[in-house]
């Protein structure tokens, strides 16, 4: 029977599609939500040193302008960073099959001790290395994991990656800006609304992080949120700061 190994990770092990690109994701969401959230709070501390007349149509505007603007950088970053390790994966495997072909025995001692370093005793060790050395692409694979440290597989589309990131941190990145696109930016309580969707905005996103890792909600929406909160009061004590 052949497997079918994209259908079987997502089927017994839950894994493929969007959760291939969970790390763009809340890397991108995480970001955005900060981004648009430092806009809102830097004026929103201007504000409240004495500099109010600056804050009424700058919000909006350099709010979804820093939000469209890193998106596209953050999108753009996470295509050339893909292609790089990519690029970089691929060299060093190839130098590896290299290593095989030209220098058997030494990389042959290398794998013994990989496999002794994970549980095999000597003897074993050195009989499951003979058996292995008739497939280098499957030694390959394993020195890449366990002697360079470079598991990561560059089959993912890095242009699917970026499209993740960039995705993310527009629709993420959005809602702390509702409150002043539906009403006066300088209307008091408007600044406790984007306050509360950014919190929003991070609890959702350490949800979603914590349906797809499987891990308790509570810890997942306390880690996001508190990341979120330090860069909150960052950016507001600098906007005070600053128009001080």
């Amino acid at each position: 029977m052949t497997i079918n190994w994209r259908r079987h990770r997502r089927e017994e092990h839950g894994l493929g599609g969007p959760r291939d690109f969970l790390r763009q994701i809340v890397y991108g969401g995480n970001d955005g939500i900060v981004t648009t959230f430092a806009v809102v709070s830097g004026f929103a501390g201007a504000e409240a040193a004495g500099t109010a007349e600056i804050g009424a149509i700058a919000v909006l505007v350099f709010g979804l302008a820093n939000l469209f603007a890193d998106g596209v950088s953050m999108g753009l970053g996470e295509v050339l960073a893909a292609r790089s390790q990519a690029v970089l994966h691929d060299r060093q495997r190839r130098g590896q099959l290299r290593e095989l072909k030209d220098h058997p025995e030494k990389e042959r001692a290398e794998l013994v001790q990989i496999l002794e370093e994970r549980g095999l005793d000597p003897a074993a060790a050195r009989r499951v290395s003979r058996e292995l050395v008739a497939s280098p692409d499957l030694v390959a694979d394993l020195m890449m994991t366990y002697e360079l440290e470079m598991p990561e597989s560059p089959e993912r589309s890095p242009y699917l990656g970026g499209l993740s990131t960039f995705v993310s941190f527009i629709l993420f990145g959005f809602l702390p800006l509702i409150p002043y696109m539906l009403r006066d930016p300088l209307a008091p309580g408007t600044f406790g609304l984007a306050v509360a969707a950014t919190a929003a905005a991070l609890a959702l996103l350490g949800i979603l992080r914590a349906v797809v890792t499987r891990e308790r909600l509570l810890r997942g929406m306390a880690e996001t949120l508190s990341v979120g909160g330090i860069c909150a009061v960052v950016a507001y004590g600098v906007g005070a700061l600053v128009a001080g």
